[in-house]
């Protein structure tokens, strides 16, 4: 019998919500769900009759077939240590096997997967050791069962150059660690691998709580150094391109071991296969379907939602337009479910770049801002709640930090916009028309894909209105981060497609990666996640203050930190929105608690 992970009480302040895990970087196949609005909000509406029940477990599904999904774009990364949008997490969780993960009906409860049972955590919080399962082996052509070294290899190659991860700030006080890049894989003192079966992680923070949780992340999926560590010497890393899975399902690979080309040809398909290697005893993911073919290149969410709902044996990864939204909510009433993932959609302003260097200017912004017609471009009030903080509903915190009202600050509370607040902004920042008067241009990136590209359009057409001169540029969704918006060198001034979802059962996932200065890379080239590069004093120290607390005073503390950024007023929250997944009528979907988009282990064809 599997056990679930129950943490001590004096670290119970990370285990407290009632939510799961999502992963962050919130492309646009993903969405939450808040409660966060302002009154203006209480016509927000729930797809009732597709909603899914996290509390009923999966009914057991038909083995054999292959299905069929459509996606928006391709993955950010196949590597499982740098992947962090949450459609690569789709992938992740079918081909990668991690510490610790969910059910897919219920994220409040972490269960085993590589681990044979619970944690042992030390009375200081300073000492976590895991012991592993036996029998898991890696996929061809490595086919070999894993170790505990293999985990060491794949937490410590997050801390070099040619393979950096996106989650190291979660983990980074694991005693050795570097503070910055590494030139090659570094061996870091703090995790101990004894024996096969067992691995020891010393701590120099009392973050035990938040390393565990951390467990069902996919960066700690074991690499095998003996195969990887050529690709890793590549500059990036070569590692994805051949990769090797321990999960039901792998990458369709040659006999080396290559997957580009073969069964990922990159921005266009993905193609998931039966793993051989994998054993069923020793995991609890049934994974009914034979295979998955992922079309991963598909522009119009209009043909794409239909060609789901009148075809057959077929998945939608990406949020359907609002027209199909409300023909869901009306009249096809069983080819769906709503997920709540947690976060929000917001667009963020560049506090590097003049005029968003002035918190007067952004308060402005934000005042003078009609997020309800931002909303509508990803589906109105079908997609849920105008926010007016950043913590969910749900979260540890967010009572504490005002629940739906927040912290009733003017400039929050005005989902459709107010004129007069904005202005009193503008003038505050030295602009006595009450609009911005400033004649620079100033580069804004968008999605090329709706719903994103709608949602960036309503927003370049808003920041023309208060006297800016915006000149939108649209990409593909995997570029808008990775190439675009995280690269303080391109100087984006606002980046109009930007979403933020819980990476694990912690207000820390949901405030201190997009937010906190530290969390801004500083390597040149390196990816920020902290898309408005705020290096704001009141938010850090905040941030460093609610780290180590535990219980109640962790959840005041995460709502001060909060607070902190509703007045650093760094980007515009126009929705907390939910994830509807369209399905075929053949199709027995479900979604997973973790991550809310298709669960690809437990759905299964009819």
């Amino acid at each position: 019998m599997r056990r679930h992970l129950r943490l001590p009480l004096t670290i119970a302040g990370l285990a407290v919500a009632s939510i799961g895990l999502t992963a962050c970087g919130g492309d646009d196949s993903s969405s939450s769900s808040s409660n966060g609005g302002s009154s203006a909000n209480s016509s927000s509406a729930n797809l009732a009759p597709g909603s899914y029940d996290a509390t009923q477990k999966p009914a057991p599904g038909k083995k054999g077939g292959v299905g069929t999904m459509l996606s928006a774009s391709d993955v950010d990364y196949m590597d499982p240590g740098q992947t962090y949008y949450q459609f690569a997490f789709v992938i992740a969780e079918a081909t990668q096997r991690r510490l610790y993960y969910f059910e897919p009906n219920d994220a409040t409860k972490i269960i085993p997967d590589l681990a044979e049972g619970e944690p042992e955590i030390s009375e200081d919080n300073k000492t976590v050791t895991v012991k592993l399962k036996k029998g898991v082996k890696f996929s061809p052509p490595v086919d070999r069962e894993i170790t505990s070294k293999d985990v060491k290899y794949a937490i410590s190659r997050l801390f070099a150059k040619n393979s950096p991860g996106g989650y190291t700030n979660y983990f980074d006080f694991i005693t050795g660690a570097p503070d910055e890049l590494q030139s090659k894989v570094p061996d870091i003192s703090g995790i101990e691998t004894p024996d096969d079966q067992t691995l020891i992680f010393k701590l120099d923070e009392p973050y035990a709580a938040q390393l565990v949780q951390s467990f069902v992340l996919p960066y700690n999926a074991p690499v095998p150094e003996e195969y990887a560590a050529k690709f890793d010497k590549k500059n990036p890393s070569t590692y994805q391109d051949n990769l090797v899975a321990t999960g039901p399902y792998m990458v369709k690979n040659d006999a080396k071991g290559k997957v580009d080309g073969v069964g990922w040809k990159k921005t266009k398909s993905i193609e998931l296969v039966r793993n051989p290697n994998w054993d069923e005893k020793t995991d609890f993911r049934p994974a009914y379907a034979d295979g998955w073919k992922i079309k991963t290149d598909v522009s119009d969410a209009n043909v794409a939602a239909r060609q789901v709902l009148d075809g057959s044996h077929m998945l939608l990864d990406t949020n359907p337009p609002a027209n199909i939204l409300e023909q869901l909510a009306t009249r096809i009433k069983d080819q769906y479910t709503q997920t709540p993932s947690g976060g929000f959609r917001y667009f963020s302003m560049n506090n590097d770049i003049k005029p968003f260097d002035d918190v007067n200017v952004r308060r402005a912004v934000i005042a003078g801002f009609n997020r309800d017609a931002a909303r509508k471009a990803r589906g109105g009030k079908f997609v849920g709640p105008i926010p007016t903080h950043y913590l969910t509903e749900g979260f540890p915190g967010y009572e504490e930090a005002g629940g739906e009202k927040g912290f009733d600050v003017d400039f929050m509370n005005y989902p459709k916009g107010n004129a007069e607040v904005s202005a009193k902004y503008f003038k505050a920042a030295g602009f006595a028309s009450g609009k911005y008067e400033g004649g620079e241009e100033l580069l804004m990136i968008g999605a090329n894909a709706d719903p994103g590209k709608a949602a960036a359009q309503v927003a370049a057409n808003e920041f023309k209105k208060m006297g800016f001169k915006v000149r939108l540029r649209l990409v593909p969704q995997d570029a808008v981060y990775n190439e675009w918006c995280g690269q303080r060198t391109k100087k984006v001034a606002i980046c109009g497609t930007a979403g933020w979802f819980k990476d694990f059962n912690d207000a820390s996932t949901l405030l201190q990666v997009p937010f906190y200065g530290g969390a801004i890379p500083k390597e040149k080239g390196q990816v920020s996640y902290n898309l408005s590069f705020l290096n704001d004093p009141a938010v850090n120290a905040a941030v460093e203050k609610a780290l180590p607390t535990t219980g109640d005073e962790r959840l005041k503390a995460w709502a001060e930190v909060d607070k902190a950024i509703v007045m650093a007023a760094p980007a515009v929250p126009f929705v907390a929105d939910k994830t509807t997944s369209v399905r075929s009528k053949d199709v027995a979907g479900v979604p997973s608690s973790f991550n809310s988009l298709w669960d690809l282990n437990f759905t299964s064809l009819k």
